[in-house]
């Protein structure tokens, strides 16, 4: 089983989920994935949960901080200095919507967003390095960008965490391209033009995917559990991928890349 046992700076490092109903949230993904999810004892730490695969840690669950967000998975960058992430942050042209703060004795986080409008967290570790288990059944096993403007994006993520980027073509029957976000050669995260057929009123935004051994046979159980199939089981070129809507409203993906 693949685990992360060094923190990587400028990859992504964790992911969590911010719910309108996190009870809910945690019954739900504890069932599809068979996570043990714990709420976090410390009262300051506000309702969030731990997930975690025989005791590692894999996804945070909590409560939204905002009355008015969507419950939406969020993706965390490494970063060894939130200050100074923010600084390029707003010389790349985007914004700091949450300054750097200290979540317990975790480490330190702040929220920004890129200048086609998708937020984007950086983790900086103190206790905590981050997730303990990726690219492994049922833990985070990619994140992919949907941008409207994929170009002023790209630009963005290269100057501010140093991402270099590999083209593809999208696949049968899709038009553009695809980008493959490059770090040290290692492709740790992807990105495209958001599809036009897309209503409007969605903006940007990063989305999170989860390995599973059978691609069809999960999507079948998350769709049994509550969930809504927005993409069906399909074959890309390196593997095969789904799309969901959680019964709280939040997109996720089930992956499994061929070795």
């Amino acid at each position: 089983m693949p685990e992360t046992r060094t923190f990587v700076a400028n990859a992504p490092v964790w992911v969590d989920l911010s719910s309108k109903d996190a009870a809910g949230s945690r019954d739900y993904y504890a069932k599809l994935f068979g996570w043990k999810v714990d709420l976090t004892k410390d009262p300051a730490a506000g309702g969030y949960a731990l997930a975690t695969i025989g005791g590692k840690n894999v996804a945070g669950i909590g409560p939204v901080q905002d009355p008015n967000a969507p419950t939406a998975w969020m993706v965390y960058i490494g970063t060894r200095d939130a200050e100074a992430t923010a600084k390029k942050v707003e010389a790349a042209g985007g914004k700091v919507i949450a300054p750097a703060f200290d979540v317990l004795k975790s480490g330190r986080m702040a929220v920004y967003q890129d200048p086609s409008g998708a937020f984007i967290s950086v983790w900086e570790p103190k206790e905590m390095q981050g997730a303990d288990i990726m690219n492994a059944p049922n833990s985070f096993a990619w994140a992919e960008l949907n941008a409207r403007g994929i170009d002023k994006a790209k630009s963005f993520y290269k100057n501010v965490f140093g991402w270099g980027e590999k083209l593809m073509p999208m696949g049968e029957g899709q038009e553009g391209e695809y980008t493959e976000f490059k770090l040290n050669d290692e492709s740790i995260a992807g990105g495209m033009e958001m599809n036009p057929m897309v209503p409007k009123e969605v903006p940007s935004y990063w989305q999170v995917y989860f390995g599973v051994d059978d691609v069809d046979k999960a999507h079948k159980k998350a769709v049994d559990l509550g969930a809504t199939s927005m993409l069906e089981p399909q074959d890309f070129p390196g593997g095969r991928f789904a799309i969901l809507s959680d019964p709280q409203g939040a997109a996720f993906g089930l992956l499994r890349m061929e070795r």
